[in-house]
């Protein structure tokens, strides 16, 4: 697993972990960057199901609860698939836009 930082955001990229050892690696180094915003990038993975997603649902719902963004990003996946608890999009362009989108439902109160 590969971590990078961009201001308030923590950028993890999976490397050659498994999903499930993805996720069991950022929950126990969570306290790392559970005040910043994160992206998971799963482009390296092929194939990815729809279960390997369900995977982040704990991690997801734990960092939203604390009003920060989860996003993942996969290109390899039906979006409309997807459980509305988690917020997958297809590129890191649309990962910045979703994190800035709720940012600003959070300014206002939504």
């Amino acid at each position: 697993m590969i971590i990078d930082k961009d201001e308030n955001i923590t950028i993890i990229t999976q490397e050659k972990l498994s999903v499930t050892a993805l996720v069991k690696a950022i929950e126990s180094s969570y306290d790392k960057f559970k005040n910043h915003h994160i992206i998971v990038s799963l482009t390296t993975i092929k194939p990815i199901s729809l279960q390997d997603i369900i995977e982040f649902l704990r991690v997801s719902n734990t960092h939203r609860s604390d009003n920060k963004s989860f996003v993942i990003i996969t290109d390899k996946v039906n979006l409309d698939e997807m459980p509305d608890e988690l917020v997958v999009v297809p590129t890191m362009q649309e990962a910045y836009d979703m994190i800035e989108m709720e940012d600003i439902e959070r300014d206002l109160g939504f």
